[in-house]
């Protein structure tokens, strides 16, 4: 039934910084950006970036976790971008580190390094 993660979508109250944060933060330009999403192409994986109005339920979070090599230096960036740490950095067994942060607009951003 499932094949892979495909897109990841956060909610957003300003499409135009949020935007601007994560091209700062990935270096990535959208490959899609229009008034009502922006979509951004990590790999094959989307992100994408939707304004919050009357689609958008109160309280829905999504926690994707993103892969990456240095988790520490990771989470470090991010705070310096003005994310807040959610879950610190935690060794969960097998080579596997996990952490969550929380971007300036609220959404959860799980990062994963290993396996």
């Amino acid at each position: 039934m499932f094949k892979k993660l495909r897109t990841v979508i956060y909610n957003v109250p300003d499409l135009q910084k949020a935007k601007e944060w994560y091209i700062d933060l990935t270096g990535n330009q959208p490959y899609f950006d229009e008034v009502f999403y922006v979509g951004f192409d990590f790999n094959g994986c989307e992100l994408g970036l939707h304004p919050i109005d009357e689609t958008v339920a109160p309280g829905n979070q999504t926690v994707s976790h993103w892969a990456v090599d240095d988790i520490d230096n990771c989470v470090k960036q991010l705070v310096e971008k003005g994310a807040t740490v959610l879950y610190q950095v935690s060794d969960v067994g097998g080579g596997i580190k996990v952490a969550t942060v929380i971007d300036p607009w609220g959404n959860a951003v799980g990062l994963i390094e290993g396996a």
